[in-house]
Order: structure tokens, then C-alpha cells, then sequence
């Protein structure tokens, strides 16, 4: 524990449902929830507008709905997101080289490391400043002496705020929060401990380090203990080591034919390579995860010779690891994702790929394949699986109802009218309200056929500049 509050958290305010607000002049004040539209859907982020009905971060959409009618539904813009998270951090690492970055709008700052000078609040109310004049947007701000204070700091700051834990208030503020503020209390760890009368941070001191181990076992107990007397030693850590990189999906409807499984993965390995090269890895390890129709959920994986990042020895490798699965049944969700990573690729990956099914037709041509290690074989799949050229499924996946290809939220433009964004689609209609992110009105609305030869998807617009007086209801 630090002697000043030096260790910063910075938390976006609603980021996903807050840029759309900046960039959709009508959704300005006014209700937004970003996440999955279809019947499996979930929230990612809704806006404070939303959040006074009951709407939250990982509720099932249609619920959101019932609560929350009014509310502009609309699919999240990743691309978009990453852009303006690359100016949040941008401006973090200016403050600070030991900026620890937890997702696209959260990370912690040692501001011991800076070398901007003044107090931790000043530079903290700097910093904040500086994101809404490069964004439009709202930040959150905890400082504290460690980094588990730092974080409650922050979330007792939102919406907008700034909340600085002085040396000597730290008990002050920890005492009276339910035991799950704490992290690694999870639902199980907080049964448990509601079980033996515990259900604030004051009470787990009180119980005493003997009596949470006695609950939690010697790891779990002793760190909970520390925690909740506010002894948090760790430090900030700059770059940290991403040990996997993955996508998954999950489908409305239970996919049963085989060819559809083979195509989602073939999609699913080749979004995940993306990430993978745009974090400048490569990986050794292939893992594909099933969701089955009971919510069995089933992992296999294999190591190839070395290190990858190539979509054609992603794809074959996850084909074979999904063909030694049963999904007849049906299946809920697929992923796909690399693991081992590395910072550089072997140089002839497709002959590596070429080299693994010779050694599979040897083995299979010898006899030695039935007498080699179980797992492997299971992972490894007919030992003459044919080639990413020839194996392509039959036919495409069924074409989605019409209208569906023009979600809520997307970006579009119109050869006549200009550039807007999808409000909804049916019944062979699609809705679009043309307005881009420097507008201080809401724009005009059009309805055209969802054939139309002069409407197409469009990229993203940055964000313009701030529009004043946006206050709370921006974050």
C-alpha cells in the first residue's frame, strides 16, 4: 500500500452504448443498449437512460426489451470502439509509460512512473478533460494507494466523477461494500460466506484470516482477508503478456447440419487470425470450443510443429479438432482460438500443414495410427482429411430472412442521400436515418427496399467534435 494516491483507474462511462450516442445525433439522451439482437442476444452495454429502467451488462436482451421498450436496440461496432479506445490510451500512456490497459475502455496508470507534473487530482481532472475534448466522452477516475482501491474508487466515481481515497480513509470506504466488490468473490464464494453471517467487507476482517481459510480454503481465504483490509501490493504491469487470442458465436438457432458447422468454423479461424496478426503473434496451439444443444461444453485442441498465424493451418487444424466431436444433436456455439503465442511465424506454413497429413497417411498406410496416443488420434481426425481447396461445404449456410442483412445500428451510405446508419428492417423494408457524428441535429429518415441497388454498408465515422451540454445522459 502506497503513502499517496498514486495508482490510477480510469474507467469509460457506457463506452460501446456512449459512442453511439456521439456518433448518432438522434440517440443523444436517449436510451441505448449495444450486444446480441437475436433470440440468444446479450446486452454488452447499455446507457445510463437505459440503466434507470434495469437494464445491465450481461442480461439477456429480450429481457432488456420488456423493460426497456423505448430503448434503441442496435449491434455492436468494434471497429469504431477500438479507434477511439486507441485515443483513451493514447492520452493514458502520455500521463504515465506504466499504463496497464484492461479492455478497450479500462486500464490503470502508475502515476509515480510520469512525468507530468502536479498533484495525483490534478493531473487526474487533466486527464479526464483531455479524453472529452479528443472524444466527446465521459471517464471515471479512481485514485488510491493500490490497485484494488483504485478500482472501487472508480466505480464509486461513476458516472463522470473523480474520487480520490486519501491515505488513512481506506477502511472508510472498504467497510460498509458487500462482500462481492471484493474481486475473486464470485456467486459461489459469496454463498459461502453469507452461509457463516458475513455479507459486508467490515464483517470478513472481523471474522479473521483463521475462520476464511477454514471457509475458503488457504489461497482463497488468506488473499480474501488481505483484500478486505486493504493490503494490495501489486503493481501496475505495462504490455501484459496476452496468453490466447479467440472468437466465438452464439447461433438463434441450434445448428444440426454438419456442412454449416464447418462453415462457421472456416469463418470463426479466419476473424480469428485477423486478431492474431493484428496483435503482431503468431500461435501454436489450435482450440476450438463446443457448445452443445444441452450446454455440454466441450474444448479440444492441438499443437502443430511451430508457431502460426495462418488462416489455412487455422482453419484445417480446427476442422479436424470439430469433426472428432459429436454434434448431431445440435450445437448452441462454436469458437475458435490460438494459444502459445509468439512474436514470429515458421516460414513455409503450408508445407508444414502438407507435412502434418503425409505423417497422418504414413501412420494410417503403417497400422501405426490405432496404437498411437487416444487424444491425439481423437483430435486429429480422418488421417487423410482433404484439403481447405476441395472441403469446402456444399452449400452455403440458409440465407438469412430478408431484411436481416441490414442490422440495427450498422453504418450505411446512399448513392443520393449520404451516409447514415440502419434504425430497423422487415418485411423487405430497411430504415435508415441519415445523419453522421458532427451534426448538433437528428437527421432525416428514409425507407427504401432492402434490394436497393444504390444503398450499401458502409465503414464507421470518426466521432466530431463534442456537443455541449450533453452532461450525464452522454455517459
Amino acid at each position: 500500500m502506497r503513502s499517496a494516491p498514486t495508482i490510477l483507474h480510469l474507467d469509460m462511462d457506457a463506452f460501446f452504448a456512449a459512442v453511439e450516442q456521439a456518433s448518432k445525433p438522434s440517440l443523444r439522451g436517449k436510451p441505448v443498449v449495444v450486444g446480441g439482437l437475436g433470440p440468444r442476444g446479450v446486452v454488452a452495454t447499455a446507457s445510463y437512460e437505459a440503466r434507470v429502467h434495469g437494464v445491465h451488462s450481461a442480461m439477456a436482451t429480450a429481457h432488456a426489451r420488456r423493460l426497456c421498450p423505448n430503448a434503441a436496440y442496435l449491434v455492436p461496432r468494434f471497429s469504431l470502439y477500438r479507434a477511439v479506445s486507441d485515443i483513451v490510451m493514447g492520452l493514458l500512456g502520455a500521463v504515465s509509460p506504466l499504463m496497464e490497459p484492461l479492455s478497450l475502455d479500462e486500464a490503470f496508470v502508475d502515476l509515480e512512473a510520469g512525468e507530468q507534473a502536479g498533484e495525483p487530482r490534478r493531473v487526474a481532472e487533466r486527464l479526464r478533460a483531455d479524453i472529452r475534448a479528443a472524444t466527446g466522452l465521459t471517464a471515471s477516475v479512481g485514485l488510491a494507494g493500490s490497485k484494488l482501491l483504485a478500482k472501487i474508487a472508480s466505480e464509486q466515481a461513476k458516472p463522470d466523477g473523480l474520487v480520490v481515497v486519501e491515505p488513512g480513509t481506506e477502511r472508510a470506504l472498504l467497510d460498509p461494500l458487500p462482500v462481492r466488490t471484493l474481486w475473486g468473490v464470485g456467486p459461489a464464494t459469496a454463498e459461502h460466506l453469507r452461509r457463516a453471517g458475513i455479507l459486508t467487507v467490515a464483517e470478513i476482517v472481523q471474522a479473521g484470516e483463521p475462520e476464511l481459510v477454514r471457509l475458503l480454503g488457504k489461497a482463497h481465504g488468506s488473499s480474501l482477508h488481505a483484500m478486505a483490509a486493504g493490503l494490495d501490493n501489486r503493481p501496475v504491469v505495462a504490455d501484459r503478456d496476452v496468453k490466447s487470442i479467440s472468437v466465438e458465436d452464439t447461433f438463434d438457432t441450434d445448428l444440426t447440419d454438419r456442412a454449416r458447422v464447418r462453415y462457421e468454423i472456416d469463418r470463426l479461424a479466419e476473424r480469428c487470425v485477423q486478431r492474431l496478426r493484428g496483435a503482431g503473434r503468431s500461435g501454436r496451439t489450435v482450440v476450438v470450443k463446443i457448445r452443445r444443444y444441452d450446454f455440454s461444453t466441450l474444448t479440444r485442441s492441438e499443437t502443430l510443429r511451430a508457431p502460426t498465424d495462418d488462416p489455412g493451418v487455422v482453419r484445417e487444424t480446427a476442422r479436424r479438432l470439430v469433426e472428432a466431436v459429436d454434434t448431431t444433436g445440435g450445437v448452441r456455439l462454436l469458437g475458435v482460438g490460438v494459444s502459445g503465442l509468439a512474436d514470429f511465424t515458421q516460414e513455409d506454413l503450408f508445407a508444414q500443414a502438407a507435412q502434418a497429413a503425409e505423417d497422418r497417411a504414413q501412420e494410417a498406410r503403417s497400422g501405426d495410427a490405432a496404437a498411437g496416443d487416444a487424444a491425439e488420434s481423437a483430435a486429429a481426425g480422418p488421417p487423410s482429411a482433404p484439403s481447405a481447396e476441395t472441403d469446402l461445404p456444399a452449400a452455403p449456410p440458409p440465407e438469412p430472412a430478408p431484411g436481416s442483412r441490414w442490422l440495427p445500428g450498422q453504418d450505411v451510405e446512399h448513392a443520393v442521400e449520404g451516409r447514415g446508419w440502419v434504425q430497423g428492417s422487415g418485411v423487405g423494408r430497411v430504415t435508415v436515418r441519415f445523419e453522421v457524428p458532427s451534426d448538433t441535429l437528428p437527421g432525416r429518415v428514409r425507407t427504401f427496399g432492402v434490394d436497393d441497388p444504390a444503398l450499401a454498408h458502409a465503414e464507421p465515422l470518426p466521432l466530431g467534435p463534442p456537443v455541449p451540454d450533453r452532461g450525464l445522459l452522454a455517459g
